[in-house]
């Protein structure tokens, strides 16, 4: 009698941690979803910005106060442009090419040109990785609000892109094989 009343509840019981578990198996999509754009639209709206705010680090002080901005300035980029400031802004642009590399990794990327993007390419995974492992560095030490520090990282990030870039980033062949 007691069994009857119980196997409710243990069937409730076992579906919760079935339900659970797979809820809660984390999925890189990126890595098996259909990019949407091409390797050169990924680079220019995440890797590009977000290189370029790290740069910046190496002349200004993301501890320094915000400069004002012109008060006749309305438009959406001056209004929002003082949310995220300080030492936010590199650690933000540190964590977007830390956890990029599933995207241009994904092998279902194209490059501009229509050619596939070279991910198979033994040269190409190592500088994905260079990419990684120097921006989960300048990432902590944005963390500690050490400027020299990650300054002197982004010379190590520029060597990442450009290793890539002399290879793989032409102008009139872009994604050469």
């Amino acid at each position: 009698m007691r069994l009857s009343k119980l196997a409710p509840i243990l069937a409730a019981a076992v579906f919760l941690a079935a339900f659970t578990t797979i809820a809660a198996t984390p999925v890189a999509a990126s890595e098996n979803e259909e990019p949407v754009g091409n390797l050169a639209e990924l680079m220019r709206a995440i890797l590009f910005p977000n290189s370029n705010f790290l740069f910046d680090v190496q002349t200004t002080d993301p501890g320094a106060p915000p400069e004002a901005g012109s008060e006749d300035d309305r438009s959406a980029s001056s209004l929002f442009s003082g949310i995220y400031t300080g030492w936010k802004v590199p650690q933000q642009a540190a964590l977007a090419l830390a956890e990029v590399e599933p995207l241009i990794m994904n092998a279902e990327r194209k490059c501009e040109n229509g050619k596939d993007a070279p991910v198979a390419n033994e040269d190409y995974q190592k500088w994905a990785k260079q990419l990684t492992d120097v921006a989960k560095r300048i990432y902590a030490a944005a963390h500690e609000e050490d400027q020299e520090k990650v300054s002197d990282l982004t010379n190590e990030l520029a060597g990442a892109c450009e290793d890539c870039h002399a290879v793989y980033r032409k102008y009139q062949d872009r994604c050469r094989r």
